[in-house]
């Protein structure tokens, strides 16, 4: 089959291959994934974007807007996520230096520290639920159970995504960049969202 040199082969010492999607129609051309990524970071943005105003709008009106105790674990989630994305991004390098066990290694050790986030956060709506903040009966806490869930339903997909690389058989590098470049959006969506969360009461 005829061979395409990627796009990234002079941003590393050694050239890269990638299948010739002109020749086969079954595979992406170079490139595609990360458009397909950064389109759909883009519209995550968008949709978060107005959850963060009609939040902060909402909590202008006094009207049935009880506040609560920010839970303290949520602390620990944003350490869990910051430290995901540094192992990640260590993978992505090696991974391009050709060290692939090593990478694989990595990508299950951010896998393991973003199932402790998902984890942390269910901790946080129990103590939500301790406080007697219920998803229904007040609108703050309904904000803040619709954030931290829509997020985590998205890093659910980027677990998937690590798994894909780290069991698939196929290692290309597009895909560990891709996947990268989308858990890095998860990390900065949910600094921006704590601390929304965290100044605005």
């Amino acid at each position: 089959m005829p061979r395409i040199v990627s796009d990234r082969a002079n941003k590393t010492d050694q050239v890269v291959l990638l299948p010739s999607s002109l020749e086969d129609p079954t595979k992406a051309p170079p490139g595609a994934y990360r458009v397909l990524i950064w389109t759909a970071c883009i519209s995550i943005s968008a949709f978060f974007a107005a959850l963060i105003i009609a939040y902060v709008w909402r909590s202008g009106m006094a009207s049935y807007w009880e506040p609560f105790r920010l839970p303290r674990v949520l602390w620990l989630s944003t350490a869990l996520i910051l430290a995901s994305s540094v192992t990640l991004e260590t993978a992505r390098r090696v991974f391009r230096k050709g060290q692939w066990r090593v990478a694989d290694r990595l990508l299950l050790v951010t896998a393991t520290l973003g199932i402790a986030f998902l984890s942390a956060q269910l901790v946080a709506w129990r103590d939500l639920l301790r406080q007697g903040a219920y998803l229904m009966e007040n609108p703050h806490s309904a904000f803040f159970y619709l954030f931290t869930g829509l997020h985590a339903a998205h890093l659910l997909g980027g677990l998937i995504a690590l798994f894909v690389v780290v069991f698939g058989r196929k290692k290309r590098r597009e895909l560990v960049d891709v996947v990268s470049y989308y858990w890095h959006f998860l990390t900065v969506l949910w600094l921006i969202l704590f601390e929304v969360l965290r100044t605005v009461t």
